[in-house]
């Protein structure tokens, strides 16, 4: 590793770009050869005076021109610039008509795709350990004990501390829902949530028979009133909350609204169930509402939104005293077990500090997305959430219908979420569509999307004649 150190006198500009700039100059100089491995982010924080930020995004910039590659778990390299990577030409460009999605809420790809190159570096590690015969059996239906710790320590990241034999293992953060309700539930049960609230929740309430209660709520998220007033007027068994980073209008709940809602559901003797799939998006944010709750709380420890999907892994963490084999009852039933090769990746990265790599590198994408996203579509039209998120709530014009503008959208080439499939109960839609910037796999992918969605807002509603 080089003790390379930015001269950064007589610059100008934010920090980070001054770093980039340093740097690009001592690559055209020959002072740092191609191949080179460049210093840590803290390290070359602690060098310059600066946060470890301020570095993560100098060495962003310095990715986004070509100079640098990073891969997680080895560092950031200077690259061989006599092999630049593709970009679209303008041609390219001009005649790309296909259809861009914005409906899916995927993270984003940072450039390199950190997660692809730490599952890969992964797996040829799995490759050359004795535990691969071990990880191609079965397992017990929770997870391994070594797993189970992994899973502990990654509620940690969220301020939940919990115990292993507190946490189950789960096939991603939707079968942590399936088994908890599972377990939680009976036919004709009262599930509340949030008047909006993630349609999967809407889907597993069906299956499972619940009937499905929306409580209102505000831009801090849940009202703790409207909670209460729904409790004492039926048979709630059940709350599904997501108090940190909402889907779909991103909405954080502040820590003493969590306490009300917690007490509430202490007097009237209802179970939470708290997703977090996004919280760790936010640098800093209030303790999980389980922590309020603690003896009554079902807490879901997201994993795909902050790393990647396809690992197919979440955690589900339950109440100190509560019995867990229900919990790993309803695993077994389903499948037997999560997948021990993917649940043993999860593990490592846990440990070895690749996963938190992975969502400093997520928070970075997703602010750069969103300068795009602003430029593209202006402030006063988005209704922002406290946190970079790449999912939007956004608030269509006046006279402009969810429906309509989601179909006309898709005309146009582009996908976004009608506000209804998130509408919990009967009360009115919102005029507002969800719109998510980290599905498109590279920035000039968003860009056209977000240019096609501008346009529609512009245009306005199409003549009813044009409607099929």
């Amino acid at each position: 590793m080089t003790s390379w150190m930015p001269e950064l006198r007589g610059r100008s500009g934010p920090l980070y770009r001054a770093i980039a700039d340093a740097l690009s100059e001592d690559i055209d100089a020959g002072r740092l050869a191609p191949g080179t491995r460049l210093p840590t982010h803290r390290e070359l924080a602690e060098r310059v005076g600066v946060t470890v930020g301020t570095v993560t995004r100098a060495y962003a910039e310095a990715e986004k021109r070509g100079l640098v590659s990073g891969e997680v778990g080895r560092g950031t390299f200077v690259r061989d610039r006599e092999v630049p990577a593709h970009m679209p030409t303008p041609v390219e460009l001009a005649h790309d008509d296909s259809p861009v999605e914005l409906g899916i809420n995927a993270p984003a790809t940072p450039e390199g795709d950190p997660a692809s190159q730490a599952l890969r570096r992964s797996l040829e590690e799995l490759g050359r350990t004795s535990r691969l015969p071990e990880l191609l059996a079965y397992q017990p239906a929770a997870g391994t004990t070594a797993h189970r710790a992994a899973g502990a320590a990654w509620a940690s990241r969220f301020g939940l501390q919990a115990r292993p034999e507190q946490v189950v293992v789960c096939a991603g953060g939707q079968h942590a829902m399936e088994v908890a309700l599972a377990a939680l539930t009976r036919p004709g049960d009262t599930l509340a949530t949030e008047a909006l609230t993630y349609p999967g929740i809407k889907v597993l309430a069906r299956r499972f028979q619940l009937r499905l209660q929306g409580v209102a709520m505000d831009a801090q998220g849940l009202v703790p009133e409207s909670f209460e007033a729904a409790c004492r007027n039926g048979t709630v068994r059940i709350l599904y909350t997501q108090p940190t980073c909402h889907n779909p209008t991103g909405a954080v709940m502040p820590e003493e609204r969590r306490r009300k809602v917690a007490e509430v559901a202490r007097r009237h003797g209802v179970v939470v169930l708290e997703d977090d799939s996004y919280g760790l998006l936010a640098e800093t944010r209030p303790p999980p509402l389980s922590t309020f709750l603690p003896e009554a709380s079902y807490f879901i420890a997201g994993v795909s939104k902050l790393l990647t999907p396809g690992l197919r892994i979440g955690y589900l963490v339950a109440p100190a005293r509560a019995r867990g084999e229900r919990l790993a009852e309803e695993v077994g039933l389903a499948s037997l077990m999560t997948t021990p090769l993917m649940a043993e990746v999860l593990a490592r990265w846990v440990e070895d500090g690749t996963a938190d790599e992975l969502v400093v590198r997520q928070r970075q994408e997703v602010a750069d997305r969103l300068d795009l996203t602003r430029a593209m579509l202006g402030r006063g039209v988005q209704r922002e959430a406290p946190v970079p998120l790449y999912h939007l709530w956004l608030g269509l014009p006046e006279g402009r219908r969810s429906e309509e503008f989601v179909a006309q959208a898709r005309r146009n080439g582009v996908s976004v979420t009608s506000a209804d499939l998130f509408t919990a109960g009967p009360g009115p839609v919102p005029a507002a569509v969800r719109v998510c910037i980290g599905a498109p796999r590279t920035r000039v992918q968003l860009e056209r999307g977000l240019r096609r969605l501008r346009e529609v807002l512009d245009a306005g509603p199409e003549p009813l004649a044009a409607i099929v």
